[in-house]
């Protein structure tokens, strides 16, 4: 059997991490199994569906590398298709029109409220052998609602609930196209999932109610239904439904923060599935190790300072010249040109190992193209002990003999402090403010290196006389 699973978001907004989860393991089930990963884009909510979300769920999807074999598919360019299943399942009297107006059932909703009945609509317009149907309003347009079967139960093993079974009496008769002849999102679903011939949907629990509804659809239709694999809901970091409402993050945001898309699939991964002890591991390895016996059945909670400590560790192990890359856009925000001064992957091999996000390394960087320090009299009092003047004048006689390595310069730091019988802080923090007026930086022997011996020398002397 060929693999086939699918990702249908509606665009209607941002699309999150919990959005996104739902992406991600569709995905990697496919690629383990060698299959097919289709995008289809559900926009029959006409007045809520944007380009711009369609954009955005487009360009997650790309920054993630979750690449697709077929699509986007959009259900509006489809109506046709769905009208001539709905004329189909109408002939075959697997569906009829149903002309109650709104206002007769919302009457009887609220009679069986009153009664403590389930809301549900009564079968009033269902053929029967034996029926006979009211006289058809000339005023109403029909809705087409699709013929439940009466009796037993929807039962499907579900691959992450495991056995879920639905009475049928549970279910009416679901209204499959509006009067307007528009159809219904349930019954687009089925349509899209039987002609893609899709075999795993592997969605959101919030779709569970929608399930057996969909299977007898598609029993009604001749097929055999999906395998189905409903995910948790994911929280937020404080225990609620993640959603824009309750302040979750925008794919968008992520890259505009400065995270790696490298460190949010590692995050995604693992927010609701497992493979052993493994917390940290590439995209190939996901791959190889995906399987649905290891989607967890409990809410998976978003935990940022989790996604922030993925971050730094990618950030860590990037290499520095793909890292450079991908911190130049932020660099270029901030005005930095790093065409006028240091190798800006040397900047970048330097600031990385303390940067939690991109952001940071391009904050870091500012030091390295700001101007030189026009500093006054009163700063260099005030963080240069005039005591440490002449140590800083022999410092600059070492540097000048040597050559310009990190070992170098850490030699001559080693042989100035001995001769003047000092601990490295006492040296360190002057010289670090005299090159950037600040005593917040890199370890110094690396400083010195990325700012250049020339560079490094012209700001020194201008605080040992």
């Amino acid at each position: 059997m060929q693999i086939r699973t699918r990702f249908a978001p509606s665009p209607t907004g941002f699309i999150h991490l919990g959005n996104l989860r739902s992406a991600l393991y569709p995905w990697a089930f496919a690629r383990h199994n060698h299959g097919d990963f289709i995008l289809r884009i559900e926009d029959t909510d006409v007045e809520r569906s944007t380009q711009e979300s369609v954009d955005v769920i487009l360009e997650g999807m790309a920054w993630l590398g979750l690449d697709i074999d077929e699509g986007p598919i959009y259900q509006m360019q489809r109506i046709d298709r769905y009208r001539e299943v709905i004329k189909q399942m109408l002939d075959r009297g697997l569906a009829y029109p149903c002309y109650m107006s709104e206002d007769e059932l919302n009457r009887l909703r609220d009679l069986q409220m009153a009664n403590k009945e389930k809301p549900r609509y009564n079968g009033l317009w269902r053929p029967e052998p034996g029926k006979t149907l009211p006289a058809i309003p000339p005023d109403i347009s029909p809705v087409i609602r699709f013929k439940n079967p009466i009796g037993g139960s929807v039962i499907w093993e579900d691959a992450v609930k495991g056995r879920i079974e639905i009475s049928n009496d549970e279910l009416d008769d679901l209204v499959i196209a509006r009067p307007d002849g528009t159809p219904t999102y349930n019954f687009c679903v089925v349509v899209d999932d039987l002609d893609m011939k899709i075999t795993h949907v592997i969605r959101g629990d919030d779709h569970v109610n929608n399930t057996p509804r969909q299977i007898n659809i598609l029993k009604a239709l001749g097929a055999n239904p999906p395998i189905y694999a409903h995910l948790p809901t994911v929280l937020n970091d404080q225990g609620e439904k993640m959603s824009k409402r309750s302040g979750a993050m925008s794919v968008r945001d992520y890259q505009k923060e400065g995270y790696l898309p490298e460190a949010i699939l590692n995050y995604l991964a693992r927010l609701g599935w497992s493979h052993g002890d493994a917390e940290v591991f590439t995209k190939e390895q996901f791959v190889a190790w995906f399987d649905l016996a290891n989607l967890g059945r409990s809410p998976a909670q978003h935990n940022p300072e989790k996604l922030l400590w993925l971050n730094h560790h990618y950030i860590q192990e990037a290499d520095p010249k793909l890292l450079a890359e991908a911190v130049r856009p932020f660099a270029d925000e901030r005005g930095i040109d790093i065409e006028q001064g240091p190798n800006f992957v040397q900047v970048v091999s330097l600031l990385k190992d303390r940067a939690n996000t991109l952001i940071e390394i391009a904050e870091g960087a500012k030091l390295f193209y700001s101007p030189a320090p026009a500093l006054t009299e009163a700063e260099i009092a005030e963080n240069i002990p005039s005591g440490i003047k002449p140590v800083i004048a022999d410092l600059i006689a070492a540097i000048e003999q040597t050559d310009a390595s990190k070992e170098a310069y850490s030699a001559a730091f080693k042989q100035v402090l001995a001769k003047h019988q000092l601990k490295m802080p006492a040296l360190a923090m002057p010289v670090r403010y005299a090159l950037f007026a600040t005593t917040q930086t890199p370890a110094i022997d690396s400083v010195l290196v990325v700012l250049g011996k020339e560079e490094s020398l012209k700001r020194l002397a201008k605080v040992a006389s």
